[in-house]
């Protein structure tokens, strides 16, 4: 029976790997646009799973992930196009570690604001460091970024293989696909690893953990270094397949749907920070298809940006009243304790009745002699 569930298994995960190669060229029928999107979705899920190491497995709430979005992405701009020939010995791990290492002892709300100010101050950075010196060129951002070449052949340029076509979105759809499938396989193993069996009780119970024997501080420094790490290589996809990378790209309201793709999806599941993350980044795009209608409908009286906006957060709201722990939510986490037996009456034939003196301790009944059996 268990050999049966393992090939039923097996089974099921071959026909995910083939139906996931062959959706870019299913959906190409419709257009390159559709593939488009769902590349953009596979580059938050990127995203929400390195976010879902700090916040869902280590319970730091951090409000300025795009910030490690943004360096991965600007150092990619600054290293692959003509803005600034000279190569900067910076990642964005350590940025994650430097920004970790000044907030070990905040948590909850503090911690939230401070991260957020660190996604701030990262972007208004990038936003004025034209002056004196043209670094990361303002405002204007960085253009002409090379695109990604593996073993000589480009990924911006189509080709043909196996008698298909392959553009530039298909290209760039199954090397997201490795990425995405290589940051699952890390954080399957983290969570089941001693840090990932740290960084929960870290989640739970800071304090109690702390009294383990659990050094918390590097703890939440590996927790930030591993998610940011994954926020840089989602920025260096984002910078390449965008071709160019603005200040814009990594506002508040970004990181912020970040953290709203982990929570909505089911904290610390990866499953559930898959789904949300696949939903809240096609939703938008898909969504786009329904408010040129409406808009065209009311004769330009509801702008379709407005009102695409507003059903996203109609459609987040009716998700967390139907699904308060998310999607997909952890099987362990929230679980609610089992419900107390109620107490047996003395009715019960179960319960032992007292035994009185005429009463037999075996079996319970009065004896003629008024003695008890042996």
């Amino acid at each position: 029976m268990l050999e049966l569930a393992k090939r039923n298994q097996l089974a099921a995960w071959i026909i995910g790997a083939v139906l996931l190669c062959i959706l870019p060229f299913v959906v190409q029928m419709a257009g390159n646009a559709w593939v488009r999107i769902i590349d953009i979705a596979l580059l938050y899920v990127l995203l929400a799973l390195g976010l879902n190491i700090v916040v869902g497995y280590a319970g730091l709430l951090d409000l300025g992930y795009v910030a490690f979005y943004a360096v991965g992405a600007y150092m990619l701009g600054l290293l692959a196009s003509s803005q600034l020939p000279d190569h900067f010995p910076a990642v964005a791990g350590a940025a994650g570690v430097l920004l970790g290492a000044p907030t070990l002892k905040l948590r909850g709300d503090y911690l939230a604001i401070v991260t957020l100010g660190f996604g701030e101050i990262v972007r208004v950075f990038l936003n004025n460091l034209d002056a004196p010196v043209n670094i990361t060129n303002g405002p204007k951002g960085i253009t002409g970024i090379d695109e990604i070449t593996i073993l000589g052949t480009s990924l911006g340029k189509t080709g043909h293989w196996f008698g298909l076509e392959w553009p530039k979105v298909t290209n760039y759809y199954f090397l997201l696909l490795v990425l995405v499938v290589i940051s699952v396989i890390i954080c399957y193993r983290l969570e089941r690893s001693r840090i990932g069996r740290a960084w929960m009780a870290i989640r739970e119970d800071e304090i109690a953990a702390k009294a383990m024997g659990i050094n918390t501080r590097n703890m939440k420094l590996l927790a930030f270094g591993m998610g940011a790490t994954l926020g840089g290589v989602s920025g260096v996809m984002f910078g390449a397949f965008q071709g160019f990378i603005s200040p814009e790209s990594f506002s508040l309201p970004e990181s912020v749907m970040i953290v709203a793709m982990v929570v909505l999806g089911g904290i610390g599941h990866l499953p559930g920070v898959i789904v949300g993350a696949l939903l809240l980044a096609a939703l938008p795009e898909v969504l786009r298809y329904v408010a040129g209608p409406l808009q065209q409908w009311s004769d330009g009286r509801l702008d379709a940006s407005i009102l695409r906006q507003l059903l996203i957060a109609l459609a987040m709201i009716g998700i967390m009243l139907a699904r308060p722990r998310g999607l997909w939510p952890s099987p362990e986490h929230g679980k609610q304790a089992p419900t107390p037996a109620p107490p047996k009456t003395r009715d019960d034939p179960s319960v032992p009745q007292p035994v009185g003196p005429n009463v037999s301790e075996v079996t319970n009944e009065s004896h003629p002699s008024g003695t008890r059996h042996a």
